[in-house]
Formats: structure tokens, sequence, C-alpha cells
């Protein structure tokens, strides 16, 4: 079974950083100018009590313990050292991977679960 995964479309997304203290937003978007295709996941489901079929998805996080700037968004957790912050990013999917996402088996659509490369990201905080 391939699951019922998606892309969900974005020009942008924000991040809490939290390294001054207090947060800061920052805007990420692709350094291309093209938009974000984030990796999600889709379900229809019925409401038992209305009847009601309501469609739903998520988008898919991933630890970015180890990125060099994803690592340093959200707020750190005061009960956790350093090394176990337990850090997420977004997952973005390449157009040439879309259809591999959307239509490839479970191993190959797991191969593409990572964070967005460096090269790819147009960081910038909130003045």
């Amino acid at each position: 079974m391939r699951g019922k995964r998606c892309i969900i479309p974005a020009w942008s997304f924000d991040e809490p950083c939290w390294e001054s203290g207090r947060n800061v937003w920052w805007t990420f978007r692709r350094a291309d100018g093209n938009p974000w295709g984030l990796a999600g996941l889709w379900n229809t489901w019925t409401d038992k009590e209305t009847g009601e079929v309501v469609e739903s998805y998520t988008m898919l996080t991933i630890n970015a313990d180890r990125h060099p700037l994803m690592s340093r968004m959200h707020k750190p957790d005061p009960k956790f050292p350093p090394d176990q912050q337990d850090k997420r990013s977004v997952v973005a999917i390449e157009f040439a991977d879309v259809d591999t996402w959307l239509l490839g088996s479970v191993e190959a659509a797991a191969n593409l679960v990572c964070a967005p490369s460096l090269e790819v990201i147009d960081a910038v905080a909130a003045k």
C-alpha cells in the first residue's frame, strides 16, 4: 500500500527562534523563488454523530537536531540537555521527486523524508 501521501504547497513557512531568549519568528522561503512542496498525509473520515464527510491532512516533520539551521528553531525544553531537544523541521519534497512521493513505494517515499538542504533555504528573521 502506498498510503495517502500529498503535497502541501506553500510560498513560505514560519518557525520560532528562541536563541535570544525570546520568540523571534523566522520566515522560510525557497532560494529559487519557487513554492515549497511540503510532505503531507491525508485522509477522509466520517463524523459518526453528524454523518459529515471530512477531509483532513497533516504536515510531516522530522527530527532536525543535527540540521545547521532548523536545529536553531523552537523553544528549548529546560528539562533536556542540548543534545536531546528533538528539534523539528518540515519535510520538503523537491519538484523532481513529487511523483515518487505521491505514487512510489513506501520505501521510495521514505527515502525522501529529510529536512530541506541549506542550499534551497532562504530564511529571514523578523525585524
